[in-house]
């Protein structure tokens, strides 16, 4: 029997093992894993409460002479949840998180064994820089690195089986001070449009002290039986499949999302979320989503830092708690071909420290200029800087997605709805004159009778638009399932802090030459609708008219990540990074280096996996399969039966031959290009030469003529796990 028939057969005994999940409280257990500042009064001095306080609303060092207390107080909860082990918990340039784990447990010099946490341990230490993705700013002689604590993200007791370990999030830097993970340029990112916002801000309300960036993730991802993953070898070394013949039955009949959740993937989706609520993340949504085998939860918004450390918390989280349920989760962008791929939808908003939500239309003329402060400068920000926003999203996964299944395409544009593109042509066409009345169900900005009336939940929602406003928010659509939303953010929060400088500047000038203040703000509100209309758009993404309409336009379309990441190392994107104290030039061009060698790796485990499983499993099978039929064949023919018994028998065979052959040769010209490719040097030479030279002209073609062979093949033959069985059988 095949390992795919073991693996069915063991699907029974695995749905036998179902473990229900109690159901509990949600606000019984919400963050009894999490050393919230509420916790910290029961176990701090109030110095050490208030120096933690400090730090996490002004963004201030943790003072040494307090770090031990703090650590003392820290390990006095931890212990008290049956902690023994600490770990620095940071996210390096490789994808995953990170941590080494240390013992409280320690020797006193007289021989004694003490638990003990101190200050220094607390706030830095010292993995192995050298190990980690570093774009070649450390060379492996060139070691040292430091996690240095990020008091705003609180730390948290992972559980792991009967294991409990203490997780400080940190920040993850070289020797040098260069940043090496995607925390720290988040937090300068934040930083930097905090106080630009602020500016802004203090033109309506001099009250507002600080705007925080919110960001609320929407995860997809599919969920399959663990025993046919592991009969898979593509998913095991790709996270996806890179052969599979499509079903009878896909997604056509729309008959998955919102349906009811079968009971082993509801059992499961309760036991992560109960995790997850332990550990402080505020999940609220779960459903089915379009694709069979395709599901996504969902957050309330947050403090993005907090978010990103959920959302990357939360991912590791489900990946293990599936495997007590027997089942796979797959967080690529792309699983399988014919059906929807996995996002992660970013919905971004501001919120002032006095509770106004910058982007959501205010009750007063005041509070409404305000909105379109903001609202225009963010679209001005994706117009001037739509290349920077694809290459934030690039990966080999999402190639694959983009432009498919209601994925956005590459070409990033902006979603608004006909009720805002009204205001912003009537701004742009009649500032200074009188407006008509609209609908009642409006609100009036009637500021110099020179704004147009308002409306609330005044958008629709465009699938397909890669960035689009939602009535109180944007959602950046484009982003990949398994990408850490730091990386969008960084560069959103970037894009938007250097628009409204400049919106400032340009308000600035004008009130220096003698325009009010609102007038001003208008006028320079209209001339970035202007410059920027071209990004709006409101049709069907998917279109080739679109693609034509963009290239007309002066919108990018680069549909490769290769390509795509060149608008990291532009001299604008090394200006903007830099006078932002996001990035130094070196550390941009580390990042650009280490996605390019991340792309290539990608392509090429993909390659390899591709050529073994055809050589290896699939044409021997194909080939036994034929050989039976050629027997068959001159079975027959001895028998002395005509043509019309067999003959159907022989074009199956010619058919076969056809496909064996084609796969055989191109596998082979793939092995010979990829050889090729590698011997250069030039890393996106090289990168470009995978994408231009081994994935296009080869896996297409090869996927296509295995799935042929997966419908010829006897089916008792076959012995990759098919479509139907791993998206269908629960």
């Amino acid at each position: 029997m095949s390992l795919r028939f073991d693996a069915i057969r063991q699907m029974g005994e695995n749905k036998s093992d179902l473990k229900e999940t109690k159901s509990t409280k949600i606000t019984s257990i919400f963050g009894e894993n999490v050393f919230t500042l509420e916790k910290s009064r029961s176990f701090l001095s109030d110095d050490a409460y208030k120096s933690l306080l400090h730090s996490i609303q002004a963004g201030k060092k943790i003072e040494r002479s307090i770090a031990t207390q703090l650590a003392n107080g820290i390990r006095t909860w931890a212990e008290s949840k049956g902690v023994t082990h600490f770990t620095h918990w940071f996210q390096p340039l490789n994808g995953t998180t990170a941590e080494k784990h240390d013992s409280f447990f320690t020797i006193k010099s007289d021989g004694s064994p003490i638990e003990e946490f101190d200050g220094a341990s607390l706030i830095q230490q010292e993995p192995d820089a050298s190990s980690f993705p570093s774009g070649g700013l450390r060379a492996t002689f060139e070691a040292r690195g430091y996690t240095a604590w990020d008091p705003s993200s609180p730390a948290f007791i992972m559980e792991i089986g009967q294991g409990k370990t203490l997780c400080i999030p940190t920040i993850f830097v070289s020797y040098t001070g260069a940043s090496l993970d995607y925390k720290a340029p988040l937090l300068k990112a934040l930083e930097s449009l905090n106080k630009a916002a602020l500016d802004v801000c203090n033109y309506f309300d001099k009250n507002i002290n600080k705007v925080t960036a919110t960001l609320g993730w929407e995860q997809e991802y599919f969920v399959i039986d663990e025993s046919l993953a592991n009969a898979r070898p593509d998913i095991i070394l790709c996270d996806r499949t890179v052969f599979g013949a499509p079903p009878a039955k896909g997604q056509q009949l729309d008959d998955h999302y919102f349906g009811s959740i079968p009971e082993r993937v509801y059992a499961f989706m309760r036991d992560f979320e109960n995790e997850a609520y332990k550990l402080g993340i505020p999940l609220r949504t779960r459903h089915n989503e379009v694709a069979p085998g395709q599901y996504e939860c969902a957050p309330i918004f947050e403090e993005v830092n907090i978010a990103v450390d959920h959302n990357v918390l939360l991912m590791d989280v489900m990946e293990r708690v599936a495997q007590r349920h027997h089942l796979k989760v797959l967080l690529h962008e792309k699983p399988f071909a014919g059906i929807n791929g996995s996002g992660k939808h970013n919905n971004w908003s501001l919120a002032t420290d006095t509770g106004i939500n910058l982007l959501m239309p205010g009750k007063t003329p005041k509070t409404n200029l305000m909105f379109l402060a903001f609202f225009v400068n963010a679209i001005k920000a994706v117009h001037d800087h739509a290349d920077l926003l694809r290459a934030c999203i690039s990966s080999a996964g999402n190639d694959h997605r983009l432009g498919a299944n209601e994925a956005p395409p590459a070409i990033i544009s902006v979603f608004i709805g006909k009720y805002l593109s009204r205001v912003l042509n009537d701004i742009e066409t009649r500032v200074g004159e009188d407006f008509d009345e609209q609908d009642e169900a409006i609100l009036k900005l009637d500021l110099h009778k020179s704004i147009p009336e308002l409306m609330l939940d005044n958008t629709d929602r465009n699938r397909t638009s890669p960035f689009a406003f939602t009535g109180n928010k944007f959602e950046f659509r484009a982003v990949g399932s398994s990408a850490n939303c730091a990386n969008a953010m960084i560069t959103l929060n970037t894009i938007m802090a250097e628009t409204l400088k400049n919106f400032k500047t340009d308000v600035d000038s004008l009130i220096d030459k003698g325009d009010k203040k609102e007038i001003a703000i208008l006028h320079i509100i209209q001339k970035n609708i202007i410059e920027s209309k071209n990004v709006l758009f409101e049709g069907d993404g998917y279109s080739m008219d679109w693609h034509h309409e963009a290239e007309r336009r002066g919108l990018p379309n680069v549909p490769t990540t290769p390509l795509a990441l060149d608008a990291m190392v532009t001299d604008k994107a090394m200006k903007i990074f830099s006078e932002n104290n996001v990035y130094k030039p070196i550390e941009l061009a580390a990042r650009h280096e280490i996605e390019l060698e991340n792309y290539i790796k990608k392509i090429q485990i993909e390659g390899r996996v591709m050529g073994d499983l055809a050589i290896n499993q699939i044409l021997p099978l194909a080939v036994n399969y034929q050989q039976s039929l050629v027997e068959n064949i001159k079975g027959l023919k001895d028998l002395g039966l005509p043509e019309s018994s067999w003959g159907s028998q022989l074009k199956i065979v010619e058919s076969l031959s056809n496909h064996i052959e084609t796969v055989y040769a191109t596998v082979h010209e793939m092995i010979i290009k990829r050889k090729e490719v590698n011997q250069i040097q030039n890393t996106r030479t090289k990168a470009i030469a995978y994408c231009s030279q081994v994935k296009e002209p080869f896996f297409d073609k090869i996927r296509y003529h295995i799935d042929k062979l997966e419908l010829l093949v006897d089916d008792a033959h076959w012995r990759l796990p098919k479509y139907r069985e791993m998206l269908f059988i629960r």
